[in-house]
């Protein structure tokens, strides 16, 4: 079964930049499609982006596309999120999140991250 661990997130500046890891073991992390998700108080869980397994394509969340690039290394059995300019709003528990197929919504992956705090605040 494939595991799923994240990390990056941490308190910052609005306009700054982050990158957020997720590294998967027991498994083949190019055999997915991974996408991320966040997750602010009081608030659902939310698509952010997706990559497919080989990489050739990605989708974005509308709040995010421009400022936020999906990626993944299949040698290193990781896939990455990029978050530049961020804002305020962009605060909240980010996951990564594995299944057969791209997909936007969170029912549709059986496979989470615990998730990585990121605070954007000044």
């Amino acid at each position: 079964q494939v595991q799923l661990v994240e990390s990056g997130g941490r308190l910052v500046q609005p306009g700054d930049s982050l990158r957020l890891s997720c590294v998967a073991s027991g498994g083949t992390l190019s055999d997915f499609a991974v996408g991320w998700f966040r997750q602010a108080p009081g608030k659902e869980r939310e698509f952010v982006a997706t990559i497919t397994g080989t990489g050739f394509a990605t989708t974005y969340a509308d709040s995010v596309r421009g400022r936020f690039t999906i990626s993944r290394d299949n040698t290193g059995n990781t896939a990455f999120l990029q978050l530049d300019s961020l804002k305020p709003e962009d605060t909240g528990v980010y996951y990564c999140a594995a299944d057969r197929r791209a997909r936007t919504s969170p029912a549709d992956y059986i496979i989470w991250g615990q998730g990585t705090q990121v605070t954007v605040s000044s």
